[in-house]
């Protein structure tokens, strides 16, 4: 589904992403975890068509988007929910959901809706409260919900535990499995690697903006190396 070959990103003269390659399949969950300033979400926005100065390959159900726009990028179904939530505070609920649905046409709104609350049923019951009123657990299920608004094929996730409190922590990594088996892939940027790797199909880890290990979730929270960086020993 998705093929990244070789990226490299500057940000002005800092090298920030060097030759990072990984893929993603139909179906799967892929974890990106490493530590802060390591190149995890700055690689989800070099997919999402946010950086400029960059090279490399970029492919995604057949089409190189590298150089794409970001609504384009959106209407062929790579959407991205941001690092910090993002929602629009002086909105309620159901209009930040609405502003995800920006690339679909009208008709389309309320099968979205549907689908949202169907998957996140806190939302519905807030539907018409403002989004700055919520919890930051219920702002992240805001946008992760807006997000699903555009018919995403691929949901990439940067960072949605940051933040929250440990129960809300749990239900967004539960909604994620249950968006999968539903039928949504998923790229998985996240700190709590722990959390990441227990739900992920595969995983990546990145390093200094480079790949260093990958393999399955299992084989990376078994990996000695991992367990010691970033599982806690």
């Amino acid at each position: 589904m998705l093929s990244v070959y070789n990226i490299n990103v500057w940000y002005g003269a800092i090298h920030a992403i060097k030759g990072i390659s990984f893929s993603v399949g139909e179906g799967e969950i892929v974890a990106l975890i490493g530590a802060n300033g390591a190149g995890k979400s700055t690689t989800l926005r070099t997919l999402s068509g946010l950086m400029r100065s960059m090279t490399g390959s970029i492919e995604f159900l057949g089409a190189d988007i590298m150089h794409a726009p970001p609504e384009t990028i959106v209407r062929r179904g790579l959407v991205q929910v941001p690092e910090g939530r993002r929602v629009f505070l002086e909105m309620t609920v159901e209009e930040n959901l609405e502003m995800g649905a920006f690339t679909r046409p009208r008709s389309s709104i309320a099968s979205g809706l549907e689908r949202v609350f169907f998957h996140f049923p806190r939302l519905k019951e807030r539907r018409h409260q403002m989004a700055g009123t919520l919890s930051g657990g219920e702002q992240q299920m805001v946008a992760m919900g807006r997000a699903l608004m555009a018919d995403p094929r691929l949901l990439a996730l940067d960072e949605p535990s940051m933040g929250l409190a440990p129960i809300f922590i749990q239900q967004i990594f539960d909604i994620i499995g249950e968006l999968n088996r539903a039928g949504t892939t998923v790229l998985l940027v996240e700190q709590n690697a722990r959390m990441a790797l227990s739900i992920a199909t595969r995983g990546y880890v990145i390093e200094t903006g480079r790949v260093t290990v990958s393999g399955t979730g299992s084989e990376l929270m078994n990996n000695d190396d991992v367990r010691r960086a970033y599982l806690g020993g």
